[in-house]
C-alpha cells in the first residue's frame, strides 16, 4: 500500500478536524452537552471521507480551503452517526474506548448524537461565503440525500436483525450497504468534491457507481476486520457484528449454504437478544463461516468490487492531470482491502 494513502489522510484529516472544532461551542451546558460532542473526533479516526472530498475537489482543480467547511461537515455527521449506531447495536467499544452511551447513559448519548447532526449542517450554510449560494445549495441537497439513503440503509439492517430475518440474500445486502454505507462513506465526499471542483459542472452519476464499489468493498472488509482483525488496531469489539446478529455478506453467505439443523439452530441463535448469546455459540457460528469457506468467499466479492472500482476510476478521473490528489483517488480502493 502507498505510505502516501495513510500520509494524506492524515494531513486532509486533520486540517477538516481542526474546522470540525470550531463548529462545537465551549460553553454551557457543557458536561452534559458540549464536552459530549467533542467526545468522538477527539478519538481521532482515519479521515477518510473528509479526505475524499478534499481530494476531489483539488483534482478538479480547486484549494483545500476551498473544500474545508464540506470536509469538517462531512465529519461531524459522521462522528454524529457513530453515536447513534452504537447505541443501535449496543455496541461497547468505540476506536479503543468505551462507546458514549455506555459512560454517559443512553439519553445523553442520544442527545449528543441529534446536536451533532445538527452542527453538521451550519458548515454547509457557511460554504455560501465562499462557494456562493447557488454551489451552496447543490451541496446541501446532496447532503439530504446522502441522509435519506443513510437512514434507509440503517432502517433495512436494523428491521433485518428485530424481526430476525434469515432470507436476506446476497442482493438485498448489497442493497442495504449501498445506503447505509457507500453515500457517507465515499459517495457524497466524491460527489460534493467533485461539485466543489468543478463549480457544479459535472456528471455525478458516475461518482454513484465508483462510490458503490468502493464503499462495499470497505463495509466487506471491516466485517471482515470484525471477525479476522488484531483487537489492538481495530479498536471495537472483536466478532461483534456476530455478537449483534448482523447480516453481513458472511452471515448471508453462511445462511444460504449451511444444512437445515444448521441454519435451524443459526435461526434459534440470532432470534435471541444479544446478552442470551454465549461465546461459545458465537465461536460455533464463527467455526462454521471458516468451513463453508465465507471468509474466503467475502474476500473474493471485496477484491472483484475494487476492480470495478478501478475501472470507474479511470472513467472519471482519467482525463485529469497527474498530482498527488489523483494518485490518492486512483490508489484508494486497493486501500480499502488491504488495511488493517
Amino acid at each position: 500500500m502507498p505510505d502516501f494513502v495513510p500520509e494524506l489522510m492524515r494531513e486532509y484529516g486533520d486540517a477538516a478536524r481542526a474546522v470540525l472544532f470550531r463548529y462545537l461551542p465551549s460553553e454551557e451546558p457543557r458536561r452534559h452537552l458540549y464536552d459530549l460532542l467533542a467526545d468522538y473526533p477527539r478519538r481521532g479516526g482515519r479521515g477518510f471521507r473528509p479526505t475524499l472530498c478534499i481530494a476531489t475537489a483539488r483534482a478538479f482543480g480547486r484549494t483545500t480551503e476551498d473544500a474545508l467547511r464540506t470536509a469538517a461537515s462531512i465529519e461531524l455527521l459522521h462522528n454524529a452517526m457513530l453515536v447513534h449506531d452504537d447505541i443501535e447495536d449496543e455496541s461497547i467499544e468505540r476506536r479503543g474506548r468505551p462507546a458514549l452511551h455506555v459512560t454517559q447513559g443512553v439519553p445523553l448519548a442520544l442527545n449528543a448524537g441529534d446536536a451533532l447532526s445538527l452542527r453538521s449542517l451550519r458548515p454547509l450554510l457557511d460554504n455560501q461565503q465562499r462557494l456562493g449560494p447557488w454551489l451552496s445549495l447543490r451541496i446541501l441537497e446532496e447532503a439530504e440525500r446522502m441522509a435519506r439513503e443513510s437512514a434507509e440503509g440503517q432502517a433495512m439492517e436494523l428491521g433485518w436483525r428485530r424481526d430476525n430475518a434469515v432470507d436476506v440474500t446476497e442482493a438485498d445486502y448489497l442493497l442495504m450497504v449501498l445506503k447505509k454505507t457507500c453515500w457517507l462513506a465515499v459517495i457524497y465526499p466524491t460527489r460534493v468534491g467533485a461539485l466543489i471542483g468543478t463549480g457544479g459542472a459535472v456528471d455525478l452519476e458516475p461518482f454513484l457507481r465508483f462510490g458503490f464499489f468502493v464503499g462495499a468493498a470497505f463495509q466487506i472488509q471491516d466485517d471482515l476486520l470484525n471477525l479476522t482483525g488484531d483487537q489492538a488496531q481495530y479498536g471495537k469489539e472483536l466478532e461483534g457484528d456476530l455478537y449483534e446478529g448482523k447480516r453481513t455478506i458472511m452471515l448471508v453467505r453462511l445462511l444460504a449454504k449451511a444444512r437445515r439443523s444448521e441454519r435451524e439452530r443459526l435461526e434459534r441463535l440470532l432470534g435471541r437478544p444479544r446478552g442470551e448469546r454465549t461465546a461459545a455459540e458465537i465461536r460455533w457460528a464463527r467455526g462454521l463461516m471458516d468451513r463453508y469457506g465465507c471468509i474466503d468467499y467475502a474476500r473474493s466479492v471485496a477484491h472483484g468490487l475494487v476492480g470495478a472500482a478501478e475501472h470507474e476510476f479511470s472513467r472519471i478521473f482519467g482525463h485529469l492531470p497527474d498530482s498527488r490528489d489523483k494518485r490518492f483517488l486512483a490508489a484508494f480502493p486497493r486501500w480499502v482491502i488491504e488495511r488493517s
